[in-house]
């Protein structure tokens, strides 16, 4: 029974002692701190005294090229990360100065990767050079950000806040005054409605007025008066064709209907 009791005992700590080691791996990256931070010592040195005509001769190389540069001087630093640092320190000496110097590194190590900080004084305002490594030491990133007082977020939240509404409100009152304009855009096809309605009537009138057959009034005239000189000659008239018919006129009644 003891014999089983060590004996799991033992299996413990040896799953234990195996945990402890795969956590203090995961945890601990080798790195030698000396090298990284002659790197970072370069970087800061060379961003720092760059002209801008050494900055865009850098940029308008290739890649091969600026890698053999990097590679013969020594440096743990990719075309890609380098031309990033370049960037990063322009936008650092924009936003706080003139650089004038930094202090101690502080070193991290996270996810394979080692991170190497210091506060740095700028002429306007103080910021933190950041450092970013890999596992073999090569530099990944170059940031500087710049420090900046709660008075001075707060200012440049409320600024933006403003900035952002007054852009609303405008585009807002933008939409309003074309919406009002429409008003002065003559309604073509409301025309086009009235116009067809008043033109309907006219031609429905025109469809549903009767026909009213045309007459020869010549040919009438001399049939009635051929019937009256026909009835003067039975009556014993003389002179029946001494009459003329100047007009017609319908009766308003018709007694022969009756």
């Amino acid at each position: 029974m003891r014999k089983k009791i060590s004996l799991l005992l033992c299996a413990v700590a040896v799953m234990l002692c195996f945990t402890a080691c795969a956590d203090s791996s995961k945890e601990t990256v080798d790195y030698n701190e000396a090298a990284i931070q002659q790197t970072t010592e370069f970087m800061i040195e060379y961003c720092a005294n760059a002209d801008d005509a050494s900055i865009e001769q850098w940029r308008s190389m290739r890649e091969f090229s600026m890698e053999l540069q990097l590679t013969q001087a020594g440096l743990p630093v990719t075309p890609e990360s380098f031309l990033g640092a370049l960037d990063a320190w322009q936008a650092a000496v924009d936003e706080c100065g003139a650089y004038e110097s930094h202090g101690d590194y502080t070193f991290e190590t996270t996810n394979d990767k080692v991170k190497a900080a210091a506060e740095a004084q700028f002429a306007d305002r103080d910021a933190v050079i950041s450092f970013v490594f890999d596992e073999n030491s090569y530099l990944e990133s170059m940031t500087v950000d710049a420090k900046y007082s709660t008075g001075e977020i707060l200012k440049k939240a409320g600024l933006n806040t403003i900035l952002g509404m007054g852009t609303v409100f405008v585009v807002l009152i933008f939409i309003s005054f074309l919406i009002s304009l429409f008003r002065f855009i003559p309604d073509m096809s409301g025309k086009k409605k009235v116009q067809e309605t008043k033109e309907a009537p006219v031609q429905s009138a025109v469809e549903t007025a009767p026909v009213v057959p045309e007459t020869d009034d010549t040919e009438l005239i001399a049939v009635i008066a051929a019937a009256i000189a026909a009835a003067r000659e039975e009556a014993g008239v003389e002179d029946a064709e001494g009459f003329f018919v100047r007009s017609i006129r319908r009766r308003p009644s018709n007694k022969w209907k009756a």
